[in-house]
């Protein structure tokens, strides 16, 4: 079953009356349960594209459909595109994102708190999700008393705990030596197998683009051969 479906993605930007094409048309299905990366140089648009198919940035043109009846998400008002990003979608970036007043429990917890999600169910699942990733020994520490590595698996946590169906990650081991990309390689597998997430991702990292089903390479701003 196709969970995304985006169709003639293009995007750029301006600098004063010049036009600098970053995404050039690009058509691009996801499979539910499917594992993709997408690879290419620095500057081809892949963050840009990611962004995108995530509904952070809008497109100059195209249409993303998403979802069993391929409702056309690019229709959404701000609020309705809000609504189905807390919903459908999780996120891993870079650069985790942890606040730094909340514990590790307290930061997995957040998205199902802010969604109104009771307290106590929301931390019991906080705690088996950590138990998951290997850090149910580090459940009161606060991101400064983490590792890199840990840090972004709490962050890879906290990205999951509303069951999206879709796991968008730009570069998420970028920051992280071979031990821990390795680490964060194998956590991305397990939750495609235990949850049946679906993972998009953005990466640099060969060796973690080889773990997915799929690698699509960018070039100029489109997918090539």
């Amino acid at each position: 079953m196709v969970l995304l479906k985006a169709e003639g993605i293009r995007k750029s930007f301006f600098k004063g009356k010049t036009e600098i094409p970053v995404v050039r048309g690009v058509n691009v299905s996801i499979e539910a349960g499917e594992m993709i990366a997408i690879t290419g140089s620095s500057g081809v648009g892949k963050s840009t594209l990611l962004h995108i198919l995530g509904t952070l940035e809008k497109p100059n043109a195209g249409r993303i459909l998403f979802g069993p009846k391929q409702q056309d998400i690019s229709k959404l008002s701000e609020k309705g595109l809000s609504q189905f990003r807390n919903k459908a979608l999780g996120f891993v970036f870079q650069f985790h994102y942890l606040l730094p007043e909340f514990s590790a429990l307290e930061n997995v917890m957040m998205p199902a708190l802010i969604a109104g999600h009771p307290r106590a169910p929301s931390e019991k699942q906080a705690r088996e999700l950590l138990e998951f990733v290997g850090l149910g020994h580090r459940l009161e520490h606060r991101p400064s008393e983490l590792s890199g590595g840990e840090q972004q698996r709490v962050s890879i946590a906290r990205a999951v705990i509303l069951r999206p169906k879709l796991l968008l990650a730009d570069e998420l081991t970028g920051n992280l030596d071979s031990v821990n990309s390795a680490n964060v390689m194998d956590l991305l597998v397990n939750l495609n197998k235990s949850m049946g997430v679906s993972i998009l991702l953005v990466t640099h990292d060969l060796g973690l683009a080889a773990k997915m089903h799929r690698v699509l390479k960018m070039k100029d701003g489109t997918f090539v051969d």
